[in-house]
């Protein structure tokens, strides 16, 4: 008889709900789908990984050295409802072999606790499955200290799968997005500030399945650009990376100077979003693209009353996606928190020159015929026209170029301080003095430092760096700030 062996570890992919109760073309089309993306995804970290398809479950079996990787690109993939852990042993033939491994590998899970076997088997065997779980439960009870065995009430559930001669013992479950996977739900075009609203709203689409691309509108700033296409890159790397988007970014600074020249103050903060959706329109049509994206919320502005954004509404065809028109701000807070854009969001720099003096929050229809015929398109048409577009794996090397911001890779050229703006712990091992200051604690830290010296930021990419050794530049006139890039 031939050895039993632990082959790999094995993840147990459990389809969205509303994934499986689709009729069975819509459903095999979906499932396709989102074998495709993780095969994608999962490919780039190693191509020893195996994935195989079934009718309710997609299995991924991966080398020791990259599970955490894995684990984490699972649970952040639209379309997995569940993953489940499990050991995977090959050359299973007796109860007997079945027996010992389970006890090996859980007896700690039931160590002083009431207990239940639970199996789920497929295959030609000699047994059935209720066989299984009582010699399992048996063996373990005759061998550990236990309360005994709870068929209804168990403290432990020792979760077993057997298919064939292949035994799969279940060792972790873990929560997914959920969501319909990418690439099922058609593409929309997300008008990207970078604050909390427009990045949880493309979240959303994204975890609803639609390959969501981005169009940003530069209202003059270096640093705001880089801001949010690190953002966009940011979500993007997490949640939707097994298809490549569009990252497009429109110079609205002589829209704004047009604006202004054109149109009454308490109109300004509507017809600028007015403006932004038909340029959106005309790029959106240019993509094949039918609808658009906005973080707008019912009230928390006064351009996103009913009334105004019905006016905005009319000023074009597309179809406009708002999925946090009902969502209050500490909710749509508490999401960008859970999926790591809070502390982005906090730190962009605002650019918007438009807020009106004294906004209307219930604007007439004639009166913004009126004052939209004052506009000189001309304007906005060249706006369109001198719009830069890049896929988003362009966006790093894009960055770094567009950068003000000198760098410094040799220490040894001047007498500098570096302020390490990582997040976790991880300690700089430089000889010059290091003192830490994470990301979102400069705008309010650095002015108190000793304005004497000359300071390296430094982060693991160089892109945080910049950003915010930017944003302290342009905003805050410092001049001694450079960044470091060993």
């Amino acid at each position: 008889m031939e050895k039993p062996e632990v082959e790999t570890q094995k993840f147990i992919v459990k389809f969205f709900p509303e994934i499986m109760i689709k009729g069975s073309t819509a459903k095999r089309q979906m499932i396709n789908q989102l074998y495709n993306n993780l095969k994608k995804i999962l490919t780039r970290i190693n191509e020893e990984i195996s994935i195989k398809k079934f009718f309710d479950k997609i299995e991924v079996v991966c080398p020791i050295d990259v599970v955490t990787e894995v684990r984490l690109s699972l649970l952040q993939t639209p379309g997995v409802q569940i993953l489940l852990e499990a050991l995977q042993f090959t050359k299973i033939t007796t109860l007997d072999q079945i027996k010992v491994i389970v006890n090996e590998n859980t007896r700690n899970q039931i160590i002083g606790k009431s207990f239940v076997v639970r199996v789920k088997r497929s295959g030609t065997h000699d047994f059935k499955s209720v066989d299984v779980e009582k010699t399992v439960g048996g063996y373990m009870l005759a061998n550990n200290d236990t309360k005994g065995v709870s068929l209804k009430n168990a403290e432990a559930v020792i979760n077993i799968e057997l298919f064939d001669n292949q035994l799969n013992i279940i060792t972790l479950k873990h929560k997914g997005l959920g969501g319909f996977p990418i690439g099922t739900q058609g593409e929309v075009l997300s008008l990207m500030s970078g604050g909390f609203d427009s990045t949880v709203a493309s979240y959303l689409t994204m975890k609803r399945g639609i390959k969501t691309h981005f169009i940003f509108f530069n209202l003059g700033g270096v640093a705001h650009e880089i801001g949010v296409k690190q953002v966009a890159l940011y979500l993007w790397n997490k949640f939707g990376s097994s298809h490549n988007i569009t990252f497009v970014s429109v110079p609205f600074d002589d829209v704004i100077t047009e604006l202004f020249r054109s149109t009454v103050d308490s109109y300004m903060g509507i017809t600028l979003k007015r403006l932004m959706v038909k340029a959106s329109e005309k790029i959106a049509d240019d993509m094949g693209i039918d609808s658009l994206l906005t973080g707008e919320s019912i009230g928390q502005v006064a351009s996103q009353t009913l009334r105004n954004l019905a006016l905005i509404d009319q000023f074009t065809n597309k179809l406009i996606l708002r999925p946090l028109s009902v969502m209050h701000k500490t909710e749509i807070m508490d999401i960008a928190n859970d999926i790591g854009t809070r502390r982005f969001a906090e730190t962009m720099p605002e650019y918007c020159g438009v807020i009106s003096k004294n906004p209307n929050i219930h604007g007439s229809f004639k009166r913004m015929e009126e004052e939209s015929r004052k506009f000189d398109y001309k304007v906005l048409d060249k706006a369109v026209e001198n719009a830069l577009s890049l896929r988003i794996h362009e966006i790093e090397n894009d960055i770094s170029q567009i950068a003000e911001i000198e760098t410094v890779s040799d220490l040894s050229s001047g007498d500098y301080t570096i302020i390490d703006i990582r997040q976790g712990d991880e300690k700089l091992e430089v000889e010059c003095e290091t003192i830490k200051i994470p990301f979102f604690k400069l705008k309010s830290e650095f002015k108190k430092l000793p304005q004497d010296k000359e300071y390296l930021f430094y982060c693991d990419k160089g892109i945080l760096s910049q950003l915010n050794a930017q944003y302290l530049k342009d905003a805050e006139n410092f001049t001694n700030i450079r960044v470091y890039r060993p």
